[in-house]
């Protein structure tokens, strides 16, 4: 009989998830030794390797994969399990997932800095990546909780709406169109665009708005980032259609102006999203409790 312990499927989880050893040290807080110890023990009482280290590269073997693909299940299960004692307990503790796409960068650390101090015993891991990687993220249910503007329509998921999210056409101050009252669309149209990579939420909804009003959509540059394409537009390159909440209370130090467009603002939302089959863990309600009562802490003071 195997006498496997819950820290060492815990350790063998990140190790794997990660491929590194450094990098599970790192999430879990402990050194390095002390992770290649807990494998070492997990591997003598499976009498099976279940890693492979060639070079910094770390592989997982047969056997290894039959674990990863089960211990997962496991640890989650687990995790609900301390949560729920903790709630019954009358506590709030517990670890938090989020995975959220780039432009929430703009509002999210005004939420989670008064959620943290309002649940100390609430340890929260933040991904922000481009919306590509948060739905591969989704697809292999890595986190509790996923913040997107565009849900996807393809995943069995559960969508809910939190806040307002429009999209803005953007210019340079100098560009003639600023100050100009009810511009219409199929004039902006004529401008070349600034926009982000295939697959951003943005893009996705601004090309939709164009085949609305028939109008194709002259493309100039795709860049990586929000702040290179508000400094791309500031240089004079073309102009862009971003979500209001890149541009703060001052856009660009006044380098930029929004264009009051036939259309526009494009009325959006952001989203919290999360798989159907997947249960809620208490600390994921908590958080969700949170961002819908704290609403005002996401908009800036005007």
């Amino acid at each position: 009989m195997m006498h496997v312990t819950l820290r060492q499927l815990q350790v063998f989880e990140a190790v794997a998830r990660h491929r590194s050893f450094s990098r599970a040290a790192e999430e879990l807080h402990v050194t390095q030794p002390s992770v290649s110890k807990q494998i070492r023990q997990l591997h003598e009482q499976v009498e099976l390797p279940l890693l492979e280290q060639l070079g910094k590269k770390v592989f997982l073997t047969e056997a290894g994969r039959e674990l990863y693909a089960t211990c997962a299940d496991w640890l989650e299960t687990w995790g609900r399990f301390e949560q729920s004692i903790a709630n019954l307990k009358g506590l709030k503790q517990g670890k938090l997932k989020l995975a959220a796409v780039t432009t929430t960068k703009y509002f999210m650390p005004r939420i989670l800095g008064p959620f943290c101090a309002r649940y100390p015993g609430i340890d929260i891991a933040l991904e922000v990546l481009n919306r590509d990687r948060v739905l591969d993220r989704l697809a292999r249910n890595e986190d509790d909780l996923y913040i997107m503007g565009v849900p996807p329509d393809a995943m069995d998921t559960e969508s809910e709406p939190f806040m307002d999210n429009p999209l803005v056409a953007l210019a340079p101050a100098s560009h003639p169109m600023v100050g100009r009252k009810s511009i219409p669309f199929a004039e902006f149209a004529q401008e070349t665009f600034l926009v982000r990579e295939r697959g951003s939420g943005t893009r996705m909804t601004t090309e939709r708005v164009f085949q609305q009003f028939n109008a194709p959509m002259r493309i100039r540059m795709e860049l990586g980032s929000n702040e290179a394409i508000k400094q791309a537009v500031a240089g004079g390159l073309g102009v862009a259609v971003l979500s209001r909440s890149t541009l703060n209370l001052d856009p660009s130090g006044g380098e930029l102006a929004v264009l009051d467009v036939e259309g526009f603002p494009i009325m959006c939302a952001w989203y919290v999203v999360r798989p159907k089959a997947k249960q809620r863990s208490v600390v994921a309600a908590t958080f969700r409790e949170f961002l819908n009562s704290h609403l005002a802490l996401l908009v800036p003071h005007q």
